[in-house]
């Protein structure tokens, strides 16, 4: 019982750790929404793209991470997009809350073959904060404010021909000054994410697409990385579709022992989205939460709003 004890102890201080170098990601991006990993996607559509997301980490242990976020981005003008990514995070006793403003621009390079390039910047603001009103009356009594403001950027460059793309994300490019909390605080915030897929498309009375996707994400401070291989199959009618899909998330040198795997669905009538992924953590902590859940709901307004060939 000890060792399953100082296992959720261990997965807490890790999700600690890794709070404040990134935001958390599950599988946000899987519904519909890729701008969540890569600013390069902002304003790609021609569309508002408006998601909102609900995240709650080990249902059924005690201050286990939760996250809820809004994102929506859009078109300014014939080939350019702005986005915008708002996020409210808590794990134990530290919270987390900030926002992601982002500017894209798609070039075409061959209208025919649909081959585009997109590139993309974020700024962003993030508040971090050790929740020290928990410790009063305690033996760890903290009397001080223990916050931090972070600033930071994004860079990402996106690559798409015909139903292949292809993207790579710089986060958080700037170090961090490491004398506010302690000497063992990260001072490099940088991550690392690759992401990649290919959409076939199967003709039928009501076509169906089939996209195998993988998104590989690397962090500089412990050089730690991981791989999500993903595969969904969507059910076309017209511009309605419902998905269904799976996802298996592992530590690139542990291939064989998944961190995570689960199964998503989700569906989109008219303007209206929602999408909902499940995760089982595969370890010995498993026997003591119900997994990780998380719903999107979300609009797409303002039909038509650029014509340009990059939309699609």
């Amino acid at each position: 019982m000890k060792k399953i004890y100082l296992l959720v102890f261990l997965s807490v201080l890790f999700h600690g750790q890794a709070q404040e170098l990134t935001i958390p990601t599950f599988t946000q991006y899987l519904a519909d929404n890729p701008f969540v990993i890569s600013p390069a996607y902002a304003g790609i559509g021609d569309h508002v793209k408006i998601r909102a997301n609900g995240l709650t980490q080990w249902v059924g242990v005690k201050n286990a991470p939760d996250m809820q976020s809004v994102v929506a981005d859009a078109r300014i003008a014939n080939s350019t997009g702005i986005g915008i990514f708002m996020f409210n995070d808590q794990n134990g006793n530290t919270r987390q809350k900030g926002a992601k403003f982002s500017f894209a621009h798609h070039l075409i390079i061959d209208k025919h073959e649909s081959q585009f390039l997109s590139f993309g910047l974020s700024y962003n603001m993030n508040f971090f904060r050790i929740a020290t009103e928990n410790f009063v009356g305690t033996d760890y009594a903290v009397t001080n404010d223990r916050s931090v403001i972070n600033h930071n950027f994004d860079i990402s460059f996106l690559y798409r021909i015909r139903s292949f793309y292809a993207s790579i994300t710089a986060s958080n490019i700037l170090n961090k000054e490491i004398n506010f909390f302690g000497i063992n605080e990260p001072s490099k915030l940088r991550n690392f994410q690759f992401y990649t897929g290919y959409v076939y498309k199967m003709a039928a009375s009501k076509p169906i697409e089939i996209e195998p996707s993988a998104y590989v994400q690397y962090f500089a401070n412990d050089q730690r990385t991981t791989t999500d291989l993903n595969l969904k199959v969507r059910f076309m009618d017209f511009q309605d579709y419902y998905w269904l899909g799976i996802s298996y998330r592992f530590l690139n040198d542990q291939a064989a022992k998944p961190l995570n795997i689960g199964p998503m669905a989700g569906l989109k009538k008219s303007k209206f989205y929602f999408a909902y992924s499940y995760q089982l953590t595969t370890n010995e902590f498993m026997s003591f939460n119900s997994g990780t859940h998380m719903i999107t709901i979300g609009l797409d307004v303002f039909q038509g709003i650029s014509n340009c060939a990059c939309t699609n």
